[in-house]
């Protein structure tokens, strides 16, 4: 079983930065695949951003690409977030997901085994 709880989230104007940790209680941490996601009001839950195990892997959503940056610490069990250059859009609540079976970075959210409880950002004019 694997816990994941996120933090960081908070309030911040457009053009700002934030960055998101998820903190993973897991004794095999190198060998999950983590992934964000994000979803605003009303709207399904959208790929953001995943990593695979050594770090060197890594995808985003087209609408991140240039402004997040994710990333991991296996020896800490942790994943981030950093977005920069928010905008108004980036708002939502932001959840961090593992997965056990691939080594590789996935978009697909089915591909996902744990999820944490998720933070919000939201981004003022």
């Amino acid at each position: 079983q694997v816990q994941l709880v996120e933090s960081g989230g908070g309030l911040v104007q457009a053009g700002g930065s934030l960055r998101l940790s998820c903190a993973a209680s897991a004794r095999t941490f190198s060998r999950l695949a983590m992934g964000w996601f994000r979803q605003a009001p009303g709207k399904e839950r959208m790929f953001v951003a995943a990593i695979g195990w050594s770090g060197g892997n890594t995808r985003y959503a087209e609408s991140v690409k240039g402004r997040f940056t994710i990333s991991r610490d296996n020896a800490k069990n942790t994943v981030s977030l950093q977005m920069n250059a928010l905008k108004l859009e980036d708002t939502a609540v932001y959840y961090c997901a593992a997965e056990s079976s691939r080594w590789y970075a996935t978009a697909a959210a089915g591909d996902y085994d744990y999820w944490g409880q998720g933070t919000q950002v939201t981004v003022s004019s």
